[in-house]
C-alpha cells in the first residue's frame, strides 16, 4: 500500500522457486499452479482486534478465496461470486465480513452432506470509514465454505475504470485495483484486515480484446477467460487485478514488464536492472519466495508511486525518466517481497513494520547496485523531506506505533513510518554493526515468514535476538523513544551526503549574486543533486527575476522528470511565481499520482489562484482515481484535506 505512501526519490530495499515461463499470446508468463509449492494460511491469528475491520477473525478466519468474476466495462463493475474457505478457531455459526458499496444477491453455504444451501445474511448500515458489515447466519456449526453472489458499484473506492481516451493507446478501456489499506472490501466481500492471510484463486471473464492480470500465477483458459492462483497466504490488501490493452516483455526467466504497447519498450529499458535487484536482495535477505516478480506499468492516474502486490508490483509511469534516476521505487516495491508481503503488519497501527523495513532494505539494494554515494544521497533527501513534513504534522502523528483512533488509514499515512522507520533501523545497524544487523534482519524475515505480526511481537524478537544477545549497546528506553516517542530522538545522527556540499555552495553563491545561473557548474549533477538544489531554495520572498533566471538556464518548467517538476512547481508556488501555471496545468491534468498533485493543489488553494486551481481540478477530475478525488473533493469543499504519501 498501499506499498503504499512515500516519496519515491527518498531512500526511505536466490530463488525458492525456479520457474520457466510457458510461452503464449503476448509472450507473457503462463505458469501452472502445480509447479508451485503451496504455503497454507496460518491457523494462529493475532488476538488483538483490528479496529478497522468488522470481521470476527479471532473466532473464524478465511483461509482461501475463490473468485469467479466478470469484468464489465459497459456498466463499470465486477460481478460474480466469492467462495470462502473457513478455518474456525472456536465453535460458532456466525461469519462477519467487510464490504463497501457491494450489492449482495445471495449467500449460500455447504452443509455436512456437502450440498449447497441458501443462508440468511444482513448487510448493516454503512460507516464512512469501515463500510458495511456483512453478517452471515450459518445453520450448521463450523461450516467449511460459504459462497457470496454480488457485484460492485460503478465507482468503488478500490477500483478505477478508465475510458479508452484516458489510456496511452486510446483504443481500449482500462481497469485496475488499489486495495491497500482497506479497499479490498469495495470489490470482494472478505475479512479486510492484514491480520488474516489467505490463499486465493480466480477465474476472470473479460472481452477477448482485454488482457487480465492479477497478483497471482496466471493461466489462459480461453480467449475470454483467465485463471489465477496465489498459493502463498497473503493479506487481503495484496489481492490485485487489472485489465486493459496490455503486452508483456520479459526481463529474464522470472521477471518482466506488463504495459500498454505504447509504453512497453521505454518501461522495459528503464527497469532492466530489476533482475539484478532481485539477486541482490535474495543474497542479502534470503530466497525470493514468490516465484515471479513482474511489473505492471499503470496509466498515469494511478494514485501512488507503486503498490507491492506479490508477483506483480503496480508501478506509476511517472518514474520512467529515461535515465533510471527514479528506480529506487522499483527497489522499494521489490523489497516488500520480504518486508510487508512475507512479514506483514498485523494492523495498520503497525505500518512502520512494513514501510520502515522496506525503505531500509530498498536503500541497501540501491547501495549494492548503484554505490554508496547514491544511497546516501537518497537517505539524505528522505531525511530532509521528513523534517519538512514533521513541521506540518500533529505531534501525535509523528509516532511510529501510530494510534489511528477512528480515522481511515488513508488520512493518517505520512512519511513517518517510511523514513523514521528507516532511520530507526539505520540507528540499530550503526550501533550493532552491519554484519550483526544483516544477520538479524535475515533471521527476522525467516522467523516470521508468511505471518502478520504486531509491534509488540517485533519488540520481543528484537530484545531476545539483538539487545540481549549483544548487551550494553542499545537499551529498551532508546527503543521506546524510537517506536513510541514523538518526532525524532535527540540522539539521532542524521544522514549527510557530502555529494551535496558543492550543490549547497553553488546555490548560495547564486543566491548571493556572485554567479549567474548560467555560470553554475551543473553538467555532472545527478537528479538527486538537482532535487537538493531546488528543495533547499528559500520558500518565501525569492525574487521573481531570480526564479525566471533559473527557469531560463535550466528549463525546469515543463521538464519530463516528474520529481524535478514537482520540486520546481512547489518552489514556484511557494514564491508566487505564476509563470509556471500553463505548464503546471498540464502536470496536474496528465498525472493523478497523489503525492505529485495533491500538495500542489493545496498550495494553490491557499492563494489568489484558488479559482484557477478549482477549474483545473474540475476538468482533470474524471481522470483521477477515486482516492485522489476524495482528497481533492474535500479540499475544494472547504473540508480538511487528507494526507497522502506514495506506497
Amino acid at each position: 500500500m498501499l506499498s503504499f505512501h512515500r516519496t519515491v526519490i527518498s531512500s526511505a530495499l536466490l530463488f525458492a522457486l525456479q520457474l520457466v515461463p510457458i510461452a503464449h499470446a503476448n509472450n507473457a508468463p503462463n505458469i501452472s499452479a502445480s509447479e508451485l509449492a503451496v504455503t497454507l494460511a496460518p491457523t494462529e491469528i493475532p488476538q488483538n482486534q483490528d479496529a478497522l475491520t468488522y470481521a470476527n477473525y479471532t473466532e473464524v478466519s478465511v483461509s482461501h478465496i475463490e473468485l469467479a468474476l466478470t469484468v464489465d466495462f459497459k456498466q463499470n463493475r465486477l460481478s460474480g461470486e466469492a467462495t470462502l474457505d473457513l478455518a474456525w478457531h472456536k465453535a460458532g455459526k456466525t461469519l462477519i465480513l467487510d464490504t463497501r458499496d457491494l450489492t449482495i444477491s445471495s449467500v449460500s453455504a455447504v452443509n455436512t452432506a456437502g450440498k449447497w444451501h441458501s443462508v440468511p445474511f444482513t448487510l448493516a448500515k454503512t460507516d464512512g470509514v469501515k463500510g458495511a458489515a456483512l453478517s452471515i447466519n450459518l445453520t450448521e456449526e463450523n461450516t467449511k465454505k460459504v459462497k457470496i453472489n454480488y457485484h460492485t458499484s460503478d465507482n468503488p473506492s478500490g477500483i478505477q475504470w478508465l475510458t479508452p481516451e484516458q489510456t496511452q493507446g486510446k483504443q481500449l478501456p482500462f481497469m485496475f485495483s488499489q486495495s491497500q489499506a482497506i479497499h479490498a472490501r469495495s470489490w470482494i466481500p472478505l475479512q479486510d484486515t492484514p491480520a488474516v492471510r489467505q490463499t486465493y484463486s480466480a477465474t476472470i471473464t473479460a472481452d477477448k480484446a482485454i488482457t487480465v492480470v492479477m497478483s497471482a500465477d496466471r493461466k489462459i483458459l480461453s480467449s475470454t477467460q483467465t485463471q489465477f492462483t496465489m498459493p502463498q497466504a497473503i493479506p487481503a490488501y495484496l489481492i490485485a487485478i487489472a485489465a486493459g490493452h496490455l503486452t508483456f516483455s520479459p526481463l529474464n526467466d522470472i521477471s518482466g514488464v506488463w504495459a500498454e504497447p505504447e509504453l512497453i519498450d521505454k518501461a522495459s529499458q528503464e527497469f532492466s536492472d530489476t533482475p539484478q535487484m532481485i539477486d541482490i536482495a535474495a543474497k542479502r535477505y534470503g530466497d525470493y519466495r514468490w516465484g515471479r516478480y513482474d511489473l505492471l506499468i499503470l496509466p498515469p492516474s494511478f494514485p501512488f508511486g507503486g503498490m507491492e502486490n506479490p508477483r506483480l508490483s503496480f508501478i506509476t509511469p511517472t518514474v520512467i525518466a529515461g535515465d533510471k534516476s527514479l528506480v529506487s521505487l522499483i527497489a522499494h516495491e521489490l523489497a516488500h517481497s520480504w518486508s510487508g508481503n512475507l512479514v506483514t503488519n498485523a494492523t495498520w497501527r503497525d505500518l512502520w513494520l512494513n514501510e520502515g523495513f522496506t525503505t531500509y532494505v530498498e536503500n541497501r539494494i540501491m547501495e549494492d547496485l548503484y554505490g554508496s554515494d547514491r544511497a546516501l544521497m537518497e537517505q539524505t533527501i528522505g531525511y530532509s523531506g521528513l523534517i519538512a513534513e514533521l513541521a506540518e504534522l500533529d505531534s501525535s502523528d509523528s509516532v511510529l506505533h501510530l494510534d489511528l483512533g477512528g480515522r481511515s488509514p488513508d488520512e493518517a499515512f505520512s512519511g513517518v513510518p517510511y523514513v523514521k522507520g528507516q532511520l530507526f533501523l539505520v540507528f540499530l545497524e550503526q550501533k550493532f554493526g552491519r554484519e550483526r544487523f544483516d544477520a538479524f534482519v535475515k533471521n527476522y524475515f525467516n522467523h516470521f515468514a508468511f505471518q502478520s505480526i504486531t509491534t509488540a511481537q517485533f519488540r520481543e524478537y528484537l530484545s531476545l535476538n539483538l539487545l540481549q544477545k549483544y548487551p550494553n549497546i542499545v537499551n529498551e528506553a532508546e527503543i521506546d523513544t524510537w517506536i513510541e516517542g514523538e518526532g525524532l530522538p535527540s540522539f539521532l545522527v542524521p544522514p549527510n551526503s557530502h555529494a551535496f556540499d558543492d550543490i549547497d555552495a553553488q546555490r548560495q553563491t547564486w543566491l548571493d549574486g556572485k554567479h549567474s545561473a548560467s555560470e553554475l557548474k551543473t553538467s555532472t549533477w545527478s537528479v538527486h543533486q538537482w532535487l537538493r538544489f531546488i528543495n533547499e531554495m528559500p520558500r518565501i520572498n525569492l525574487d521573481q527575476a531570480k526564479l525566471a533566471e533559473l527557469d531560463k538556464a535550466f528549463h525546469f518548467t515543463g521538464t519530463g522528470n516528474s520529481e524535478i517538476a514537482f520540486a520546481w512547481y512547489s518552489l514556484a508556488l511557494d514564491n508566487g511565481y505564476y509563470a509556471v501555471l500553463p505548464a503546471l496545468k498540464q502536470h496536474l491534468t496528465n498525472i493523478g499520482r497523489m503525492r505529485l498533485v495533491v500538495p500542489l493543489y493545496q498550495k494553490l488553494a491557499g492563494t489568489e489562484q484558488y479559482d484557477w486551481a478549482k477549474n483545473v481540478y474540475i476538468n482533470a477530475r474524471p481522470g483521477y482515481h477515486p482516492q485522489t478525488q476524495a482528497s481533492l473533493d474535500a479540499m475544494f469543499a472547504d473540508k480538511p484535506l487528507q494526507h497522502e504519501h506514495s506506497h
